[in-house]
């Protein structure tokens, strides 16, 4: 029988493909679709995870993509959306790893031409595809690997054991503002990630502006040890610093503003330790003092300075610097082990993932009208995660937490693939009815 025929009893009925019509049923598309302004727009969004070690040598480094789609074209629109990467076709298979696509998506193309999504949308608000990208370097590299190797946007330090007592901790929060593949002059650098890519800024589609990349969203979070009481004194240089006790953490928040001047902002906090039994019935509010003269005592052992010192004290920079061994060692384990630092940016994808062209197959699209030259929009989002544990062989609630994470994660990919392998039986079948 010829395209478009169907035999029933010995004869023939022919399918009417014509404007008019919507064409043949689509199992994810309404029928008779029309819309006075026609738009396609593609949102991607990249979930980067990044585990350091204090030295800055990577523990994980996996970003999760989504390719969410919005058509709103009348008829039935046949597209193609062509993705590309820094490598080309290997850089490619290398940054899209573990992908999921929606039931439209033709399967053949995309095996025959990586890169390239044939399909006919559904109307509306979708997700075209899903993808998974390793960051980590591989073996040979990992070595001589380091945070700097991520050439993230901004980074995070944990300076513990600081002051005369060991009792004050410091954040020291990196803001480099520095976004690789966002302009001409950083495609000669060195890719971000190693060789997994280097990152990609949004390009001009339809009429996006130029502005750039932008961090957003900066909040710094330090878990506390439960023996603390207390963080007190807490002394940001840009923006807003809290101790909550109910979640037992700090949380350093930095607006849209105080984050765009590249540089290095400091969060100074004093941690109040625990108190002795047998030291509770001659203090006040937590510090010695004489019962005779009603003085504190500051010769007393204590986790921390029974009082601050004043700020125009005149000391000399020995007795400044000088620390009490007893009483840093006291308060070693009051100091936080762990830091993680997350933010978002508009307008770069840390994969280097980028879109290089949405057209419509006007032979094979029905019902589109006369010269329908439909908006096109492109946008990227990257949310970022980094954390910062202690040394591995502490194996305490934080990196327990981390080993929960990677687990949550292996069933994360066994799921993916599972789902992989669903939507490729149903693109199958839906191909064949096409």
């Amino acid at each position: 029988n010829p395209p478009g025929s169907l035999s029933t009893g010995g004869h023939k009925q022919h399918l009417q493909l014509n404007p008019s019509t919507t064409g043949p049923a689509i199992p994810w598309r309404r029928a008779n679709v029309r819309h006075t302004s026609n738009e396609l727009y593609v949102d991607i969004l990249e979930t980067l995870n990044v585990t350091l070690a204090p030295s800055g040598r990577p523990l994980a480094a996996i970003a999760n993509g989504s390719i969410a789609f919005t058509s709103r074209i009348s008829g039935v629109p046949d597209l193609l959306l062509t993705l590309s990467a820094s490598g080309g076709k290997i850089g490619l298979e290398k940054a899209i790893e573990l992908p999921v696509f929606h039931p439209c998506v033709r399967l053949a193309r995309w095996k025959e031409r990586p890169g390239e999504l044939s399909f006919i949308p559904p109307d509306g608000k979708f997700v075209l595809a899903g993808y998974e990208v390793n960051l980590m370097p591989s073996i040979h590299d990992l070595k001589s690997w380091s945070n700097a190797n991520l050439q993230l946007p901004a980074s995070v330090e944990v300076l513990k054991s600081l002051g005369q007592n060991g009792a004050d901790f410091e954040i020291r929060l990196a803001i480099h503002n520095t976004f690789p593949g966002s302009a001409p002059t950083l495609q000669t650098q060195r890719p971000a990630f190693g060789s997994r890519g280097s990152g990609t800024s949004t390009p001009v589609f339809g009429n996006n502006s130029n502005a750039g990349p932008t961090l957003q969203d900066v909040v710094v979070t330090v878990p506390i040890p439960d023996g603390v009481r207390s963080v007190i004194d807490l002394r940001a240089s840009r923006g807003e610093a809290y101790f909550t006790a109910s979640e037992n953490q700090v949380e350093w928040r930095l607006p849209t503003k105080a984050a765009a001047s590249p540089g290095t902002a400091t969060l100074r906090c004093t941690v109040v330790g625990p108190v002795a039994d047998e030291d509770t019935d001659d203090m006040v509010n937590g510090f010695h003092s004489d019962p005779t003269f009603g003085d504190y005592d500051e010769q007393q052992d204590t986790y921390q300075s029974s009082a601050p010192q004043p700020i125009n004290a005149p000391k000399s920079r020995d007795k400044q610097d000088a620390q009490d061994p007893k009483k840093v060692q006291l308060n070693a384990p009051l100091m936080p082990s762990s830091a993680s630092l997350s933010f978002t940016v508009k307008g770069w994808l840390a994969s280097g993932i980028k879109v290089d062209g949405l057209v419509i197959d006007s032979r094979r699209s029905k019902g589109l009208g006369e010269g329908v030259k439909p908006y096109k929009g492109v946008k990227y989002l990257t949310a970022i995660l980094l954390i910062i544990i202690d040394e591995i062989t502490r194996m305490d609630v934080d990196i327990q937490k981390a080993f929960g994470c990677a687990n949550d994660l292996s069933k994360s990919l066994l799921e993916l693939q599972r789902q992989k392998e669903v939507n490729y039986n149903k693109g199958l079948l839906v191909l064949k009815s096409l």
